[in-house]
């Protein structure tokens, strides 16, 4: 595949990741919304975001979003955890008045955490994600915001994306490390009661981690909580989703190798995929 791409649809959503995680949020916004047309476009070129530099990912992140803006989309997620702790804050308020003042940037961090604290009983919940996602903290400051009694136990998973990447979470080794990453979350603190899967690669190995963890321990998953939330903010924001085009169309766009990217990500997709390699 070339580096030229035709643009297809103006009013489409844009849903961006640094990979394929992303992919797993897809799913589910057109699973609840699946009249609206979209363009996914995975960074799949320089991933992994988790373990750089907020400036970094601040950059990739905000060229990642002018490219989407360019192609058309009036609205674009973040569908990546990194991005959205890292960068979506920066570009909210440094840039979007700049580039394209009446488009919206929104992420998958603040629909999760606006909600999480209604699941937990014990108020005490455990986060997994990437170092990157951790470190920033965005979880427990975004949690404590709308949640003041809840307390927060995080836990980095770095080894688990290219786990799931390689496919070789099923490995003895794969095995190993999703047993020690939870193992170290719960230990420091046992009346964590409710776990937040924060990296959207996470609900590919979401049915080994249930198998670790406690009966009573309950798991979320992103996906729906996001696309319940961006449901509601359509309704809300009419005038933005008057700018959406409803045709059911789909465009995969990777700054990968397109059979690679292909061959990969449909291990995190429902969907059929044909990509095109693009540059930023």
């Amino acid at each position: 595949m070339g580096f030229f791409y035709v643009l297809k649809s103006i009013g489409s959503i844009g849903i961006f990741d640094s990979g394929y995680g992303g992919l797993t949020i897809l799913d589910k916004i057109r699973a609840k919304l699946p009249k609206y047309d979209y363009i996914y476009l995975g960074d799949n070129a320089r991933t992994p975001y988790g373990s750089r530099s907020f400036d970094v990912v601040y950059q990739y992140t905000l060229e990642a979003v002018k490219f989407l803006f360019n192609e058309g989309c009036p609205l674009v997620i973040l569908a990546c955890n990194t991005a959205s702790a890292k960068a979506l804050r920066s570009i909210q308020q440094n840039n979007l008045n700049q580039i394209a003042p009446t488009n919206k940037v929104l992420g998958v961090l603040r629909p999760t955490t606006e909600e999480v604290g209604t699941f937990t009983k014990t108020n005490h919940i455990g986060i997994l994600g990437t170092s990157g996602t951790i470190n920033s903290m965005s979880y427990a400051i975004e949690i404590k915001k709308f949640f003041p009694a809840v307390t927060v136990v995080q836990k980095s998973c770095p080894m688990w994306v290219p786990l799931i990447e390689n496919n070789a979470f099923n490995s003895r080794g794969g095995e190993y490390f999703i047993q020690k990453y939870i193992d170290e979350l719960l230990v420091q603190d046992d009346k964590i009661d409710t776990v937040v899967l924060a990296c959207t690669h996470y609900p590919i190995i979401e049915h080994k981690i249930r198998e670790i963890l406690p009966e009573s321990v309950r798991l979320i998953s992103q996906g729906d909580l996001v696309a319940d939330k961006l449901g509601r903010y359509l309704q809300k924001h009419t005038s933005l989703d008057h700018r959406l085009k409803k045709e059911g169309n789909m465009t995969y766009l990777t700054t990968e190798n397109s059979e690679s990217f292909d061959q990969i990500a449909s291990k995190f997709s429902n969907s059929s995929i044909v990509s095109t390699t693009v540059n930023l």
